[in-house]
């Protein structure tokens, strides 16, 4: 929960609200408000609701993305034309190349635009297989967008935070990952962005091949708008050399004190060896400069350049902006060259953060050696300028990577996230950080089954919990997977409720996952609806007989308590089954689950 001004209105909601989810039987306590009111694109995924009603929203599946036709040539399109015709089975709603002549003209059809796209973002079957998969000689498209619901019946407005447009257009690259992560009560907007691809001037090889090269500026930065995005308040980074550096505003509190991450100090190994390396393959090496620029090499190391730290920072309508960092949780050998960083995701308005960072796997080291074993996450806090973990066992985990990750903390102290337990499965958790350090201690709950992965994202004033969690029981696989739902858990009662069972039977939303829940126990989510099919310019895709073809997508709504008659919503596990069956679940979270912009999603290592 993000604490934007405590509003006990809703206390009265409150305890009638966690009576009904005593009861055996589903209450239908939430009715589903669909914030889906964009023409310029097809998915939407709920942020944070404050108080106020203001919905930060993340979009993707933009129609008519610019496509560049002077930066293709013959070559290029006679590859799409065989890329089409090579995966055009594997994509129902697809023909083989419809126009050739008319693509090449830049007039594609709508069918065939959605070829050039898929062809520009493939490395490995599409436009980067000719070229080492890595050289960045095509158009990038990020494909998504940061916006602002203000509530009510208005108007979802996109916000523009470092794109710009094409020179001599009025046309934005499309090339950058914009997310708003929230707004205060008082106006603050918050969030992260990358830098626009723009074309360099035209590179002549050793060869004398004329090569288009991309190049972005940095590729992440955070930012704060005091007036709707009108100006942006970019937080530079501490290290910034060889790619512009990196930096986050995940959250900010009532006192306008914001917590994320920087890159502070550079990866000195990979820098050596890499970025200034002679040999085979390094940015300085022949073989190398005679194939691209310098930068270009760069840019490719971008996320694996820094070491990063979580910081709080207080801010300013002025652009004032001073920044302190939390420190590390671990210290390492100064031998030691490998990344080791820390990552600070939300903030209470007693100024105590939490997190993740990195940790050692033997939690009993004391002088670790230069190459001591280490995991990427453990579940922290940030209090009066130290870091200490939740005393979690470290080293029974059977999963490789992180162990646990933190990623909300409400005004008592209570602070949720995920940790793995023995058995290698992901369960949500929430611990009373206000107790002495040495006597914390993380709970898991009961959640949908036993094998079942659980992420908690937020908590509210009220010790309600939301997140999301696996409701299938098959074997997990990255070609099948499991489908996920929503669920609310109190605290107080120690009550679990998967969210559709808890809105009318009758709707149809299928809740997939809940991001957030304000001090109104608001929730903002994002569920599956079928809806018209739009093609890739936007237009209303028609089956034979005139009517408009439907298909599943995903749509950010918010859910708001009501009081509701005890149902039996015995039909909502065929719901889930039915609307998560026709959509590519894992293709549209994998959208935001790569980047390390979504919010509380930060970068894996």
């Amino acid at each position: 929960m993000k604490h934007f001004g405590k509003n006990f209105i809703a206390l009265g909601i409150v305890s009638a609200f966690s009576a009904g989810l005593i009861t055996t039987a589903q209450a239908a306590t939430y009715r589903v408000v669909d914030k889906n009111v964009v023409d310029e694109l097809k998915y939407t995924y709920a942020q944070h609701q404050n108080n106020n009603g203001v919905l930060a929203i993340s979009g993707a599946k933009l129609y008519n993305l610019p496509v560049q036709f002077d930066y293709l040539d013959e070559l290029n399109f006679q590859d799409i034309e065989r890329y089409a015709e090579t995966f055009h089975e594997q994509y129902h709603e697809l023909e083989d190349l419809e126009d050739y002549d008319a693509m090449v003209a830049g007039n594609p059809t709508a069918n065939d635009l959605s070829w050039i796209i898929k062809w520009l973002d493939d490395d490995t079957y599409g436009a980067g297989r000719r070229h080492n998969r890595k050289l960045d000689e095509y158009q990038k498209f990020a494909d998504t967008v940061a916006m602002v619901n203000l509530g009510g019946n208005s108007v979802t407005e996109q916000f523009t935070i470092f794109d710009v447009p094409f020179e001599g257009t009025e046309q934005l690259t499309r090339s950058t990952f914009d997310i708003i992560s929230g707004t205060t009560d008082s106006g603050v907007a918050y969030g992260s962005g990358s830098a626009p691809y723009l074309p360099m001037e035209p590179f002549t090889d050793s060869n004398g091949n004329i090569r288009n090269y991309w190049i972005r500026d940095f590729g992440q930065r955070g930012f704060f708008s005091f007036d709707n995005g009108a100006q942006i308040v970019p937080v530079e980074p501490i290290e910034t050399q060889y790619g512009g550096g990196l930096s986050t505003v995940i959250d900010i509190n009532d006192n306008n004190t914001a917590v994320g991450y920087v890159s502070f100090k550079l990866n000195e190994y990979l820098v050596r060896n890499t970025i200034e390396g002679t040999g085979d393959g390094d940015c300085r090496s022949s073989g190398i400069l005679n194939l691209m620029p310098f930068e270009v090499c760069v840019q490719r190391f971008q996320a694996d350049m820094y070491h990063k730290m979580a910081y709080k920072a207080s801010v300013s309508p002025d652009g004032e902006i001073i920044t302190e960092q939390l420190g590390l949780l671990i210290e390492p050998h100064p031998d030691d060259e490998r990344t080791h960083s820390s990552y600070a995701t939300a903030v209470n308005n007693h100024g105590v953060a939490v997190g993740f960072a990195d940790g050692w796997y033997d939690e009993n080291v004391t002088e670790p050696a230069s190459n001591q074993r280490t995991y990427t996450a453990y579940a922290v806090m940030y209090k009066d300028g130290e870091v200490f973990d939740f005393n979690q066992k470290n080293n029974v985990y059977p999963y490789s990577g992180a162990v646990s990750k933190a990623y909300d903390i409400n005004d008592n102290g209570i602070a949720v996230g995920y940790i793995y337990n023995e058995r290698g499965t992901k369960k949500f958790f929430y611990v009373d950080t206000a107790k002495p350090k040495d006597t914390i201690e993380i709970i898991t709950p009961d959640d949908f089954f036993t094998t079942s992965d659980s992420t908690a994202y937020a908590v509210n004033e009220n010790g309600f919990i939301v997140g999301d969690g696996q409701v299938e029981t098959h074997n997990d696989s990255p070609s099948n997977p499991r489908r996920t739902a929503a669920f609310l858990y109190d605290i107080n009662n120690d009550v679990f409720s998967n969210v559709n069972d808890l809105v009318g039977c009758d709707s149809p939303y299928t809740i997939l996952e809940a991001r957030d829940i304000n001090d109104e126990n608001v929730i903002s989510a994002t569920a599956i609806i079928s809806s018209d099919r739009y093609d890739s310019k936007g237009e209303l895709v028609l089956d034979d007989e005139g009517n408009p073809v439907k298909e599943d997508v995903v749509r950010a709504v918010v859910l708001e308590p009501i009081e509701g008659e005890i149902e039996d919503c015995s039909v909502v596990e065929e719901k889930v089954k039915r609307q998560g069956a026709s959509i590519g679940i894992t293709a549209l979270w994998a959208i935001f689950a790569l980047t390390l912009f979504r919010r509380r999603t930060l970068n894996k290592k």
